[in-house]
C-alpha cells in the first residue's frame, strides 16, 4: 500500500492565519514599544533604565497591575464596561468593512444614538418596574436613529455614486452640531446643578438604568453592568448573519466584487444602504448601552469634538481581521492594555500616555495583517510536473490533417 507524506496543515486554515496574525502583530508591537520605554529611560536622565522593563510588565499586567485586589476587581469591571462601546463601534467598522465600505462615520453615529437614547430615556416619566420598559424603548429608540444616520452615506453611495468617505466626514460634524444644538435648546436635560452644567443629567434620575445582575457587588465601585453580555451576543448574531445566511453572503459578495454581484441578480445598490444602515445601528447601540447605564454623565457641547470611541473602532476592526467574533477579543484587549497604562504613571516614571503610543504601534502592526496572512499562507498549490504522453489523433482528423498539409 502506497504511504502519503500528506500532513495536515493548520496554517492552511483562514480563520487560523487570521489569529496568529494578529497575534503577530501584538507581538511585534509590545516589542517596539518596549523599544521606545527603554529609548525614553536612556535618554530621560529622570527615569531609570529599570522602569522600561518593569513599564513593560506593568502595561501586560493590565487591570492586575493594580495591586489589591479590590482595586483589581474594580479595574476589571471598568475594562469590560468600557470594552462595550468599543466592541459595538468596531463591529460597526468590521461590517462596512466585510462590505466593501469604510465606515468613518461611527462617531457621527455613535453621538445619535448617545443623544436619541438620553433624551428618550428622560423624557418618558418612569416609576417603580417602568424603569425597564422605558430603557428598552430608549435602547431601541437609539439604535434606529443609527440605522437611519447610517444608511444616509449608505444612499449617498448607492444612488449618486458618492464615496462613502466624504458622505460620513460630513455627517460626522453635522451629528456633532445637531446634539449640541438640541441639549442646548432644552435646558431640562442638563445638569446645572453643582456647577455642572458641560453634562446632562444621568438616567438613574428618571429611574432609567441598565440592569446589574450583581455584578456591581462582584466588581465593586465600577459602572459594569449587562452592556457587555448584549454586546457579546450582538457579535455572535452578526457573525452567524454575515457568515450562514444568503443575506450576510450577498452582502460580503457585493464587497468583493459588485459587479459580478450584480450580474448574479443581486441588489448592489440595496445592500451597499443595508449594510450602511447596520453599522450605523451597531456604532448607536454601542452609545445607547454607556449612556442608559445610569451613572455616566454626557458631555453635550460636542461641535467642536468628536467621541475617541467611534474612532477607536477602525483599530479593533483591523486587529480583529475584521472577524465579528475577533472584534470581541481585540476590544477587550485594547481596553486591557489601556488598564495598565493607566497605572505605568502610579508605579515608574513616565505617564500613562507612553501607553497610548504602544497601542497605536500595535494598530499600525495590525495595518499588515493581510499581508502576514498571505506570507503565512505560502504558495497555494505546488504544480507538478505532467508526464508526457502520446496525443492519439482520431484516423479522421489524421487523413485531413495530411491533406491540409499538401494543399
Amino acid at each position: 500500500m502506497k504511504k502519503t507524506n500528506e500532513k495536515f496543515d493548520l496554517l492552511s486554515n483562514n480563520a487560523v492565519k487570521s489569529v496568529v496574525s494578529s497575534l503577530l502583530c501584538i507581538v511585534g508591537g509590545i516589542f517596539v514599544g518596549f523599544i521606545v520605554l527603554l529609548l525614553l529611560a536612556i535618554f530621560t536622565p529622570e527615569i531609570p533604565i529599570s522602569d522600561a522593563f518593569k513599564g513593560l510588565t506593568i502595561i501586560l499586567g493590565g487591570p492586575f497591575a493594580s495591586g489589591k485586589g479590590g482595586d483589581v476587581m474594580f479595574m476589571i469591571g471598568e475594562m469590560l464596561f468600557e470594552a462595550t462601546p468599543l466592541l459595538l463601534t468596531g463591529l460597526s467598522v468590521a461590517i462596512a468593512f466585510k462590505t466593501g465600505l469604510f465606515n468613518i462615520g461611527a462617531p457621527g453615529q455613535y453621538l445619535m444614538g448617545t443623544m436619541t437614547s438620553i433624551v428618550v430615556a428622560l423624557s418618558v416619566k418612569s416609576t417603580g418596574a417602568g424603569g425597564i420598559l422605558v430603557w428598552l424603548l430608549a435602547f431601541l429608540a437609539g439604535t434606529l436613529s443609527g440605522v437611519i444616520w447610517g444608511a444616509i452615506p449608505g444612499i449617498f453611495k448607492a444612488i449618486f455614486g458618492v464615496n462613502e468617505v466624504i458622505v460620513c466626514i460630513m455627517t460626522n460634524w453635522i451629528s456633532a452640531n445637531i446634539v449640541s444644538w438640541v441639549f442646548k435648546q432644552n435646558g431640562q436635560f442638563i445638569n446645572s446643578a453643582g456647577g455642572k452644567s458641560a453634562y446632562t443629567l444621568k438616567t438613574f434620575t428618571n429611574n432609567v438604568q441598565t440592569p446589574k445582575l450583581g455584578l456591581d457587588k462582584l466588581f465593586t465601585g465600577s459602572n459594569i453592568d449587562i452592556g457587555i453580555f448584549i454586546a457579546v451576543l450582538v457579535a455572535v448574531a452578526m457573525y452567524i448573519l454575515m457568515n450562514k445566511t444568503t443575506f450576510g453572503y450577498e452582502l460580503k459578495a457585493c464587497g468583493s466584487n459588485r459587479e459580478g454581484a450584480r450580474y448574479a441578480g443581486m441588489s448592489a445598490k440595496r445592500n451597499i444602504i443595508l449594510s450602511m444602515a447596520i453599522a450605523g445601528g451597531l456604532s448607536a447601540m454601542g452609545a445607547a448601552l454607556c449612556y442608559l447605564n445610569g451613572n455616566i454623565e454626557f458631555a453635550w457641547d460636542t461641535y467642536s469634538r468628536l467621541p475617541d470611541v467611534g474612532f477607536n473602532g477602525i483599530p479593533a476592526a483591523l486587529l480583529a481581521n475584521n472577524n465579528s467574533l475577533g472584534v470581541i477579543l481585540s476590544s477587550v484587549f485594547l481596553r486591557y492594555i489601556d488598564k495598565g497604562g493607566f497605572n505605568l504613571a502610579g508605579y515608574t516614571m513616565y505617564n500613562e500616555y507612553v501607553c497610548d503610543l504602544i497601542i497605536a504601534v500595535i494598530i499600525y502592526f495590525a495595518g499588515f495583517a493581510k499581508l502576514i496572512q498571505m506570507l503565512l499562507g505560502g504558495k497555494k498549490k505546488d504544480f507538478k510536473k505532467i508526464p508526457d504522453k502520446p496525443i492519439i489523433i482520431p484516423a479522421e482528423k489524421e487523413n485531413t490533417a495530411k491533406e491540409g498539409d499538401k494543399q
